[in-house]
C-alpha cells in the first residue's frame, strides 16, 4: 500500500535505528499518518505472527531471536580485556542466549560477574557488541528464599533478614513447603508475585547456609571440566632449575581445620644478634599462566570464600588442595623471600627466588604453642620452632615500635560434625603462635612491596587509607558516652586509638568499643597507586603470601618474576604488559570480590549461630547491649555473637526517649536506660536460621535457663508450619 513500509524495510529500520524502534518511532521515520497507522499495527503484528519480529520491554521491538538496541543483560564472564553479558530475558526457543561484548568506557567501570547494566547493542563483525548505559542494582531479578504455604496460598520468606516482606508465589513449579529455592519476580508494583526457577534443597540440611551465600551473593562455586582438565594438566609441569631448599627444617604453622597450605617458614641465628629468615609461598605462578582459562577463572572469582562447612576455591583442587599446597614431605615449587632481619626486628635486606622445598611438617597452631609452652615434645622444638620464636620476638619489638592498630576482637569458631550438624560456637582463641605467622607474612608482604619498588616495577598495592573526618566525628560522639574523649585536632595515628582502648582498661563494654573503632576505619582495597597501610603503620604494602586464594598475591609474584627473572620459564609467568595497563580496573574487580566474600562469610556463621540458637527459644542469655535506635536497641549473645532487636514496643507500657548524642533509650516513668555496652540479660524470642535474624524481649516474670554445654544439642530443629522451625515464634506477616 503508498507510504507503508515492507517487511524488509521494517526490518531494516529496527535493525539500523541507534534508539529503541516501537510503533511510534517506526511510524515517524516513514511519514504515517491516520489510517496508515492502524495498518502498520496489524502489520507489526503479522510479522510478530510470522516470527519476524518480537518485542521488548517498553513496546520496542528487535528482530525475532535478536537482541533488542536498548535492554538489560548481565554479566556473565570476564574474558581477558572484555566483559561477556547475556540478555537478562531470552525467550527464543532452541536458540542459546547470544554473548555480547561488552565496551566500558573508562577506567572507573569496571564491571564483575552477576552486574547488571541497561546497555545500547549493536552488530559489529560477526559478533554483538553492547555500550552500558547505567549500571542497574544487583540482585532484582531473582529471590531466595524458603517456600511456605498458608491456606491455598504459597509464600516465599526471604531469607536476607533486611527483607521484612514476603512474596506471594504466583508459579511453584515442582516445589514443596520448606524447600529453600530461586525465584524470578514477575508481575508490577504494587503486586509483585515470585517464579520458582531453581529448587536448591533443604535449607536446614548440612552446607545450605553456605549454598543460601553462595547463590544470594553469586559467588561462583562450580568449575567446568575444561578448567578441571587445564588444572591436572598444569599440574603435571616439571619443576625445573630452582634454587634448592630441601635441606632447611622449613614448617607450615596453620589452623587444625586448614583446608590448604599456601606459606612455611623457617628462621635461623646471625652472628651480629640478627636472624635470617626465609617465608616460602606457594609458586601458583608457574602452575597458572596469564591469559589461560584459569588465569581467566581465578580473576573472576578474586578469592577464595570460607564457609564453616566447606570452602569455595579460588582454583581447581587439583592446584589448590594438591600440587600447590605445602604439605610435609613433598616436593613443591615455591617463591620464597629471604630475609635479613636484624635484634631490634627492623627489614635489612630481602631477596626473591624460586625454590624448591619439602615442608618439614604441617603443624597446628595450637600444638607449636603447646611444644614452646613446654606442654607438649615436638621432633622440631629446638631446629625449628624455637629460632622461629627467637626471630618472631625481634619483630615484635619492631611492630611495638611501630604502633599499628591493635583491635582484639574475637572471631567466631562454628565447630560441625561430620555430618554437618553444630556442635558448638565459640570465639576462637588467639595465640602466639598466631602473632607470630601474622609478622612473618606482614614482613615477607613489605619485602615484595619494596623490591617492586627497587625496580620501578608495576605493583598490586594493598591500600588502607585514613579514617574520613566524617567517621571520626560519629566516634568521637560514641566515644563520649563512655566519657571517653578523641581530640580530632591532632594528627590522627593507629597509636591514636590505641591509647582508647588503654584507656578502656578491661572494662566489660571493651568489645563493642573496639567494633565502633573498627567501624571508624576506611576499607583496605587493592590499587597499583600507593597510598600506605594506615592500620598496619606501614609506607608500603602488598599481598604476596596467599596466592592460593587471592588472585592479588597471584599478580604480585607474576611481577616479581618479571621484575628480578626469575626462572624457570620467566617470561611465560610473568606479570604481562596488557595487565600491567589494566591494574587499577583489576583492582577494583578484585576488591569487589573481596567484600562480597566477607559479606557472605559473615552472614553465613550468622545463621549458624542463629540455627544453634534456635534450640533455646524462650531461655534467658546473657547479653551485651550492641547499637540503640528510636525503635529499640541490637543485643549480641556473650561469647556466641548473632545480632538481635528488642523492639521498643515489647518494653513495657512506659514511654522512652531516644538520645542521639548519647544513644540512650530511657523511660519517662521508670527511668530505666538501655545504653550500649550495657551487659543485660534477655529472653530469645525468636532465632531464623534461614536468615540468620534474631529477636530478643525482656525477661519479667521468667525463670533464669541456663544453656546447655554446647556440643550436647546436635539435631535439626523440628519444622512447623510453614517450613519454620516449630520453635520459632512468629507474628504475623512481616
Amino acid at each position: 500500500m503508498p507510504g507503508l513500509p515492507s517487511r524488509q524495510q521494517i526490518l531494516d529500520f529496527i535493525a539500523t535505528s541507534d534508539t529503541p524502534a516501537g510503533k511510534r518511532e517506526i511510524g515517524r521515520a516513514f511519514g504515517l499518518k491516520g489510517a496508515e497507522k492502524i495498518q502498520l499495527k496489524a502489520l507489526l503484528k503479522d510479522m510478530g505472527d510470522e516470527g519476524l519480529i518480537d518485542s521488548a520491554p517498553g513496546r520496542a521491538f528487535h528482530k525475532m531471536g535478536g537482541v533488542p538496541r536498548v535492554t538489560v543483560l548481565r554479566v556473565v564472564d570476564v574474558e581477558g580485556d572484555h566483559v561477556i553479558a547475556v540478555p537478562e530475558r531470552w525467550e527464543a526457543e532452541g536458540k542459546p542466549p547470544p554473548r555480547l561484548r561488552v565496551v566500558e568506557k573508562g577506567r572507573r567501570s569496571a564491571l564483575g560477574v552477576g552486574d547488571r547494566i541497561l546497555a545500547r547493542t549493536e552488530e559489529r563483525g560477526p559478533g554483538l557488541v553492547a555500550h552500558p548505559m547505567k549500571k542497574l542494582a544487583r540482585g532484582e531479578e531473582l529471590l531466595l528464599g524458603v517456600v511456605e504455604r498458608e491456606g491455598d496460598r504459597w509464600w516465599l520468606r526471604p531469607v536476607d533478614k533486611r527483607e521484612r516482606r514476603d512474596t506471594m508465589i504466583s508459579d511453584l513449579g515442582e516445589a514443596g513447603a520448606g524447600d529453600l529455592v530461586l525465584a524470578e519476580k514477575t508481575g508490577r508494583p504494587p503486586r509483585i508475585t515470585a517464579k520458582v526457577t531453581e529448587i536448591l534443597g533443604d535449607p536446614f540440611a548440612p552446607r545450605s547456609f553456605s549454598l543460601i551465600a553462595i547463590h544470594k551473593f553469586g559467588i561462583p562455586h562450580l568449575f567446568s571440566e575444561h578448567l578441571l582438565d587445564e588444572a591436572e594438566r598444569m599440574a603435571g609441569h616439571d619443576l625445573g632449575s630452582r634454587e634448592d631448599l630441601r635441606h632447611l627444617p622449613i614448617v607450615a604453622i596453620d589452623p587444625v581445620d586448614a583446608r590448604d597450605f599456601d606459606d612455611a617458614v623457617w628462621a635461623s641465628p646471625r652472628d651480629d644478634g640478627g636472624f635470617d629468615a626465609i617465608v616460602a609461598i606457594a609458586d601458583v605462578s608457574f602452575y597458572v599462566r596469564p591469559g589461560s582459562q584459569l588465569d581467566r577463572e581465578a580473576r573472576k572469582r578474586g578469592n577464595s570464600v570460607y564457609f564453616p562447612d566447606l570452602v569455595v576455591p579460588m582454583l581447581p583442587e587439583a592446584l589448590s588442595a594438591d600440587i600447590c599446597s605445602l604439605r610435609s614431605g613433598e616436593d613443591r615449587a615455591a617463591l620464597a623471600c629471604h630475609m635479613v632481619i636484624d635484634a631490634d626486628g627492623q627489614l635489612k635486606s630481602w631477596r626473591f627466588s624460586r625454590a624448591v622445598i619439602r615442608v618439614a611438617a604441617n603443624i597446628p597452631y595450637e600444638d607449636a604453642q603447646a611444644a614452646m609452652d613446654g606442654g607438649a615434645s615436638h621432633d622440631l622444638l629446638e631446629t625449628a620452632l624455637k629460632p622461629l620464636w627467637a626471630c618472631w620476638r625481634a619483630l615484635e619489638k619492631a611492630r611495638a615500635h611501630r604502633e599499628p592498630l591493635e583491635l582484639d576482637i574475637p572471631e567466631r569458631r562454628v565447630v560441625l560434625d561430620k555430618d554437618g550438624r553444630i556442635m558448638s560456637v565459640a570465639p576462637r582463641e588467639r595465640l602466639d603462635a598466631h602473632r607470630l605467622i601474622e609478622d612473618f607474612m606482614i614482613a615477607a608482604n613489605v619485602a615484595a612491596a619494596k623490591a617492586l619498588e627497587e625496580r620501578k616495577a608495576p605493583c598490586m598495592y594493598r591500600v588502607h587509607e585514613p579514617p574520613a573526618r566524617e567517621k571520626l566525628v560519629t566516634l568521637k560522639e560514641y566515644l563520649e558516652t563512655f566519657d571517653l574523649s578523641l581530640a580530632l585536632g591532632q594528627v590522627i595515628r593507629p597509636s591514636t586509638f590505641n591509647r582508647v582502648i588503654e584507656r578502656l582498661g578491661e572494662a566489660d563494654f571493651k568489645t563493642v568499643v573496639m567494633e565502633q573503632i573498627l567501624r571508624s576505619q576506611t576499607q583496605a582495597y587493592y590499587a597499583p597507586q600507593n597510598a600506605g597501610h594506615f592500620g598496619l603503620a606501614l609506607g608500603s604494602y602488598a599481598h604476596f603470601t596467599s596466592p592460593i586464594r587471592r588472585y592479588a598475591d597471584l599478580l604480585v609474584h607474576r611481577a616479581l618474576v618479571g621484575a628480578y627473572d626469575l626462572g624457570p620459564q620467566a617470561r611465560a609467568t610473568e606479570l604481562t604488559e596488557d595487565d600491567a595497563a589494566r591494574m587499577t580496573v583489576i583492582g577494583e574487580v578484585i576488591s569487589a570480590a573481596e567484600r562480597r566474600a566477607m559479606e557472605a562469610e559473615r552472614e553465613t556463621v550468622d545463621r549458624y549461630v542463629a540455627a544453634y540458637l534456635a534450640m533455646h527459644v524462650g531461655e534467658v542469655l546473657e547479653c551485651r547491649i550492641s547499637g540503640v535506635t528510636n525503635f529499640g536497641f541490637f543485643a549480641t549473645v556473650e561469647g556466641l555473637g548473632g545480632d538481635g532487636l528488642v523492639p521498643v514496643s515489647t518494653l513495657g507500657a512506659d514511654y522512652f526517649r531516644f538520645d542521639e548524642t548519647h544513644k540512650t533509650l530511657t523511660g519517662e516513668q521508670s527511668g530505666d536506660t538501655y545504653h550500649i555496652g550495657q551487659s543485660i540479660q534477655l529472653r530469645l524470642a525468636e532465632a531464623n536460621p534461614v536468615s540468620g535474624a534474631l529477636r530478643f524481649e525482656l525477661p519479667e516474670g521468667a525463670s533464669h535457663l541456663p544453656m546447655p554445654p554446647r556440643g550436647d544439642r546436635k539435631r535439626r530443629p523440628p519444622m512447623g508450619k510453614r517450613g519454620r522451625p516449630a520453635n520459632i515464634r512468629h507474628k504475623g506477616r512481616r
